[in-house]
């Protein structure tokens, strides 16, 4: 959300001065004991919740109310606390947050927010009371991205079908939640919300409205399907920070319109007054789109999260997975390096490569792993994160690449390589060829060897029908190893295990004939 709003007063801990012209804005933050969304008789207010206009953050008083002052148009919303649960939509959302837009959004190819008129006299918040457990889990879907309504359908049949009924509480869509065509977003968010959690949506480059002639009003769209494209909550005792990190620069001159990653002056002082709230033993996350290395902002950030010791970061929009580490090269102060997960895409290689017999495009992404997405496992201040796979079973978690029949004298040139799809600096990958002990195999930055043939595929006299893949990339989560050169003849067994950086441990099996 690129913020349009002056922030002049912050009721019960700051005044600042603001401009001339400015409106007052006050209300009140109330237990909804019966739930009904409106303030009843003896429903009464709630002190201590922060309410922001996404600028400053100001806190509700003994009564449960607030004040702010705000200069032309803003999106007002408050900072879920613990054990506090706002009102859901029909799509399982939150309603946290009111959109003050009194002419309403710009005429863009795709629509934003209708006239919301003058502010109201009191523009109050419903929050319920709903316990919250230490140890929750989150769904992370990176870039579900449909381009039409056909994709919607891989979404559901291919990710969604597994995902209905799950344990988690909460779910985040880690941006580009559709290709460009916002118009698909009801369809997304109906079918989103029918899995059971509640959801939240990251703003992503392709969620964009591409004919706004400014930054500012670039996520219209956006706040008309989704909601704020920043703001924070807390969860048990987990705080969120949900972070629009695209920058839209509009077509200027010979220069053609594009994106770079960057939070605006408004969104990073939100974040820093947002983060000065929090104490300092709780675990923060933030979620974005493109990821935290190609940040602008990055060393501001880094430094503001670095008051803390239990930190995470997860991010979407390459289409891989990829386990970041941040340490003291990149200003990094505390020992303990900050973890930055890049959660692959839920739509794989964009719906790419050859249909399966369901008619579903395997959709392998550039680094050799499935589509799929995360399941974060929060506890305390602890956390940890498991890929799950596409339509495979949840232990599916590398490919091993060998040839099917080895001759005994090039056993010892014989490479063994394992792709290890959430893999990190961290896991630990092992060999054991029949009852032999495991040896440890090598981490390296390669390209994965079927991604790379199926590529081969794609040009010959006749290719697989479907959309061609993208070019493959170079990832870090490959290991490798030779065969033991003393192989007795026969089909011999290869047993891989892996160990993350959680102390999950996962096994694969593959089988070489040895003449």
């Amino acid at each position: 959300m690129k913020t349009r709003c002056t922030i002049l007063t912050v009721f019960g801990l700051v005044l600042a001065a603001g401009a001339d012209g400015a409106t007052p804005l006050r209300g009140l933050v109330y237990d909804d004991a019966n739930g009904n969304g409106r303030r009843d008789e003896g429903e009464a207010g709630i002190p201590g919740v922060g309410v922001s206009n996404g600028r400053a953050i100001v806190t509700t008083d003994a009564q449960g109310a607030y004040a702010l002052e705000i200069e032309g148009d803003a999106v007002i919303f408050v900072v879920k606390p613990r054990d506090w649960s706002p009102p859901r939509d029909d799509r399982n959302r939150w309603r946290f947050y009111y959109v003050h837009r009194p002419g309403g959004s710009p005429a863009y190819k795709f629509p934003g927010v209708e006239p919301t008129g003058p502010l109201p006299a009191s523009l109050d918040f419903a929050l319920r009371r709903s316990p919250e457990p230490d140890r929750f889990k989150m769904l992370l879907l990176g870039d579900t991205q449909p381009r039409d309504a056909r994709e919607v359908a891989f979404i559901a049949r291919d990710i969604v079908a597994d995902l209905v009924g799950t344990d988690a509480a909460l779910g985040v869509a880690l941006g580009d939640n559709t290709f460009d065509q916002h118009h698909l977003a009801p369809d997304l968010t109906a079918l989103l919300a029918t899995v059971g959690c509640t959801w939240h949506y990251v703003a992503g480059n392709h969620d964009l409205n591409y004919d706004s002639p400014t930054d500012e009003g670039a996520n219209e769209s956006f706040l008309r399907h989704y909601g704020p494209p920043y703001y924070a909550f807390n969860y048990g005792p987990v705080h969120f920070v949900v972070l629009e990190n695209i920058h839209w620069h509009p077509a200027e001159g010979e220069k053609k319109a594009h994106y770079t990653s960057g939070l605006d002056p408004a969104q990073l002082e939100f974040l820093r007054n947002d983060l000065a709230t929090v104490p300092k033993d709780r675990l923060v996350v933030l979620l974005m789109h493109i990821p935290l290395n190609e940040l602008a902002q990055k060393a501001e950030v880094l430094k503001l999260l670095s008051d803390f010791p239990h930190t995470l970061s997860v991010a979407g929009h390459t289409h891989t997975i990829e386990n970041l580490f941040f340490g003291e090269k990149d200003g990094w102060p505390r020992p303990e390096p900050h973890h930055h997960l890049i959660a692959g895409a839920t739509c794989g290689s964009w719906w790419t490569g050859a249909p399966d017999e369901l008619g579903i495009p395997h959709t392998t992404m550039a680094d050799g792993a499935p589509n799929g997405w995360f399941v974060a496992t929060f506890d305390g201040p602890r956390y940890s994160l498991a890929f799950r796979p596409a339509r495979r079973p949840a232990d599916h978690q590398m490919n091993v690449y060998v040839p099917e029949v080895v001759s005994a004298p090039q056993l010892a040139e014989t490479e063994v390589v394992v792709n290890v799809f959430a893999g990190s600096s961290r896991s630990t990958v092992t060999l054991a060829v029949d009852d032999a002990p495991p040896v440890t195999l090598e981490r390296f930055t390669g390209q994965d060897p079927a991604f790379l043939a199926l590529k081969e595929l794609e040009k010959g006299d006749k290719p697989p029908p479907g959309r061609k893949l993208p070019n493959s990339v170079k990832t870090s989560h490959l290991w490798r190893g030779t065969l033991p050169a003393d192989l007795k003849p026969g089909t011999r067994v290869l047993t891989i295990a892996t160990t993350d950086m959680f102390g999950q441990t996962f096994t694969a099996r593959q089988f070489v004939r040895v003449e």
